[in-house]
């Protein structure tokens, strides 16, 4: 094979990570397995596969790739990938101007007045470029992480939990609940959440990410039960690390947006805390990524072919949801809405084809009729499945949207160490919601 044909085949291979990147197969679910990690990392990673064909071009052109018509064709076809690697940054960099028109659409426009200057708003300005190029590099200066703290005392791996907190945390931080993903079946806590979780650390929260107990071996709802008792043991034992017990926000994607939503809905609902019903398990907010929210599928959004329900079937509720109705019921976020959740920012990608974002809509439509506290939504054009695992220009964006959300948390209804030093103390504030959705151009 000449050089010109052998660049062919490396433009050929390189645009297939693009077409999937932006037209992901939405079936048959084997081949959405397979692709989805192509997808995800093309997206995520354009950048780095944007240098690694610019490289590569160089080194074939030097070599005579283009002495011959293949190494021509080859080049058009990168040319064309590299336009769509480019939109996508594009896209990603639009995460921030995403985020402000949600959070002031759903705050008011006024909401920033509010935030303390040290807090967030403004002061995320631009992108840390160093993350971007070294994706995976989640610590950050002052950070530490005290390792698998048992919350369920039989010595169960999957009932462990880290703590993450600067090691200047002043005493009643306030501490964010991060439930890792994973199909209710895979996953584990240093897999999740860390550039949130570091993040937040490096301002001050204490972070907590958890293990749970996983199906097959568990059976729903072991899952959410495990979550519940994360927080009995915040309750009692995070004031240790500097932590407020009675100031937590939960966040999780996928299935741990799931959870986070059932957690934030589901308060002290005695079903879900059997034998430790008298703990209180209520957050002062929730931020669910990209979750499920609806497992009895009442909108017919993932229509007969249900992808997911051969998997609750016979992995993790392993009942029939034909014959266990109410049991896929209580388990939908959706069928917990109420007038006393707590307020929520709700963030998925309009290209996740595990997660369909068509249920995220919903939800938040249904939040928005009910709840009295606001229900912020991001929606993010171009955004695949589990987009802020690893640093990139999205995920830093995304980083701080949260961060701003959660500032805006912090200024209505403050821990209490903070609310003693202010003037009149804090309250939760009701603020008018608006119904619109707001997606990436």
């Amino acid at each position: 094979m000449t050089v010109s044909w052998w660049y062919f085949a490396l433009s050929v291979w390189g645009a297939l990570f693009t077409i999937v990147a932006l037209r992901p197969p939405k079936r048959p679910i084997a081949l959405v397995g397979l692709t989805f990690f192509a997808a995800w990392l093309a997206t995520e990673l354009a950048i780095v596969h944007l240098a690694w064909q610019l490289t590569a071009t160089i080194v074939f052109v030097r070599l005579g790739a283009l002495d011959d018509w293949p190494g021509w064709a080859g080049l058009a076809i990168t040319f064309a990938s590299w336009c769509g690697m480019f939109g996508m940054i594009v896209a990603a960099y639009r995460t921030r101007a995403v985020f402000n028109e949600a959070l002031d659409d759903a705050l008011g426009p006024q909401w920033r007045d509010r935030v303390e200057p040290g807090d967030a708003t403004e002061v995320h300005v631009g992108i840390e470029w160093a993350r971007v190029f070294l994706p995976f590099r989640f610590k950050r200066k002052g950070v530490e992480r005290t390792r698998d703290l048992q919350y369920v005392d039989d010595g169960r791996r999957r009932h462990r939990l880290d703590v993450y907190r600067s090691r200047e945390t002043p005493a009643g931080a306030p501490v964010l609940l991060q439930i890792h993903g994973g199909g209710w079946m895979i996953g584990n806590k240093e897999q999740q959440g860390l550039p949130i979780m570091y993040h937040l650390a490096s301002r001050g929260w204490v972070c907590v990410a958890i293990n749970y107990r996983l199906s097959p071996k568990a059976t729903w709802p072991d899952h959410l039960v495990d979550c519940k008792r994360a927080m009995q043991w915040i309750r009692e034992h995070i004031a240790e690390f500097g932590g407020d017990p009675n100031y937590v926000v939960v966040t999780g994607g996928s299935a741990g947006g799931h959870l986070t939503a059932m957690m934030g809905l589901t308060a002290n609902d005695p079903q879900f805390q059997p034998g430790f019903e008298d703990v209180d398990t209520r957050v002062r907010a929730m931020v669910p990524f990209y979750g499920i929210f609806d497992w009895r599928d009442r909108f017919g959004i993932r229509g007969k072919r249900d992808p997911l329900r051969k998997g609750f079937e016979r992995y993790i509720v392993k009942q029939r949801r034909d014959d266990a109705f109410d049991v896929y019921d209580q388990a939908s976020p959706m069928s917990h809405i109420s007038p006393d959740d707590p307020p929520s920012l709700v963030v998925h990608g309009t290209l996740d084809t595990l997660a369909p974002v068509q249920e995220a809509r919903e939800f938040v439509r249904m939040m928005r009729e009910v709840s009295r506290q606001p229900t912020v939504y991001v929606e993010l054009r171009g955004a695949h499945h589990a987009f802020e695992i690893f640093h990139s220009i999205r995920e830093l964006h995304t980083v701080a949207g949260v961060d701003q959300f959660l500032a805006w948390v912090l200024s209505v209804d403050p821990p209490a160490a903070r609310a003693s030093g202010r003037a009149g103390g804090a309250g939760t504030e009701m603020i008018d919601q608006t119904t619109t959705a707001h997606t990436a151009p």
